[in-house]
């Protein structure tokens, strides 16, 4: 079984201060990912983070999202490339730490895009490595753009693109927030294509820096995906509490936080 495992860059730092990883969080989760491959024999795992009070930070500052065009703009695209490497740097030590054999993919080194969008990255040498038991590491990063020059490209952007060549069965998006809220504050348990537009006005944007998009651009990505990708479930849940990360990759789910799916099964 394949799931895709990130960790929210609002889970893994403190979004209101430039460049402030929580080790403690991100070495609960390294250890819960081990606990879980232990488990179960049989699961393959990637795993990706968001860049939180790394690269949303930079990327705010500089505005590379939208496109890479003076040379100030290259300047503040290689802090971005730099301010994202530092916290993957931590991470992949973490997991390494934690007894998993991780190997870094950097996705600005086979990245291509157009218009912001993502239409290359290689896929292969991430099949190889799971076909071989390893746990491939990627995260968000910058990627060269024929057309903007330069943007930035956020896990799940990577996930989706990966997604549609590798097939996962499941997408896990564990961050700060529970899930995706209603207008009450209440935890919406399950959105499909049919009833998304029942909840359009309540999913909104983070409130902290995020230069992708935050919980709408989430939602509206990971939908098309299920669309797109026959079979495929991804839960949007909290990371904070322990034992939440290990329970989703072991059993698939929990009672707590939103599905999203193609259909109601």
């Amino acid at each position: 079984m394949l799931v895709f495992l990130k960790m929210g860059g609002s889970l893994i730092t403190d979004k209101a201060v430039a460049e402030s990883p929580r080790m403690e969080v991100i070495d609960r989760i390294s250890a819960e990912v081990m606990a879980a491959r232990r488990a179960t024999p049989d699961l393959q795992v990637i795993v990706g983070h968001g860049s939180g009070s790394y690269g949303h930070v930079a990327g705010s500052k500089h505005g590379t999202r939208k496109g890479v065009h003076t040379p100030e703009n290259w300047a503040g695209f290689s802090e971005v490339a730099a301010s994202a490497a530092r916290l993957n740097n931590l991470v992949l030590e973490s997991l390494s730490q934690a007894g998993l054999p991780v190997i870094r993919f950097q996705p600005s080194a086979s990245a291509r895009c157009e218009g912001g969008r993502l239409v290359e990255l290689a896929t292969r040498p991430i099949q190889t490595a799971l076909d071989h038991g390893l746990v491939p590491l990627v995260f968000g990063d910058v990627a060269f753009d024929d057309q903007i020059g330069g943007t930035i490209i956020s896990t799940e952007d990577i996930f989706g693109f990966l997604a549609l060549a590798l097939r996962p069965q499941r997408i896990l998006l564990a961050g700060h927030y529970p899930g995706v809220m209603d207008n009450d504050r209440n935890v919406i348990p399950r959105i499909t294509p049919a009833t998304h537009k029942d909840f359009q006005n309540a999913i909104k944007g983070s409130t902290w820096a995020d230069v992708t998009g935050g919980m709408e651009t989430k939602v509206n990505t990971m939908l098309s995906l299920c669309e797109s990708v026959p079979g495929l479930h991804v839960h949007i849940f909290s990371g904070i509490e322990a034992g939440n990360i290990k329970q989703a990759l072991i059993a698939g789910g929990s009672s707590t936080g939103t599905m999203l799916s193609a259909d109601k099964d």
